[in-house]
């Protein structure tokens, strides 16, 4: 799928807009990524709620391998489009405004860290109370001043 196949296919659900990403595409609706065209297969946004209706389809989240590892990396909020979905246009729009309602979601919880970090940065620090000179005892009466010692003449 190109870039127009990729806005036609979401066309039930209305206007999206597809931006290269990484190596295949990311598709964009109300401001927010809800879905990834990687690897020739759609991906849709999905949170822990949305889990059970992907499984329910026999759906799989993303995952890769690393490199030098070789280690697999599962990612549980991608979830590959169920196979159905490609030509029942009506429900993949129903799925669609899931995955737009997840992808806003996470994005507002971004948003709130991103502000409750910053708000703190920028509180001043408190200021430390104001030690007891050296000079003064801890009874609070003031001591003898310096150089002036309470010395017996001789």
């Amino acid at each position: 799928m190109d870039r127009d196949d990729l806005a036609e296919f979401f066309a039930a659900y209305g206007p999206v807009s597809v931006k290269r990403m990484f190596s295949g595409f990311g598709i964009y609706a109300e401001d927010v990524c809800f879905a990834v065209f990687l690897r020739g297969e759609l991906f849709l946004k999905a949170d822990p709620a949305a889990v059970e209706r992907f499984e329910a389809e026999g759906s799989t989240p993303f995952n890769y391998s690393q490199t030098r590892s070789g280690k697999v990396i599962q990612v549980n909020s991608w979830w590959r489009l169920p196979a159905r979905l490609y030509d029942e246009p009506e429900e993949l729009a129903d799925w669609t405004r899931a995955a737009v309602a997840v992808a806003h979601a996470l994005s507002a919880r971004k948003k709130a860290a991103k502000r409750k970090a910053t708000s703190a940065a920028k509180k001043p620090a408190l200021k430390k109370p104001a030690r007891a000179k050296s000079s003064q005892k801890l009874s609070g009466r003031a001591a003898a001043p310096r150089g002036k010692l309470n010395r017996k003449k001789r």
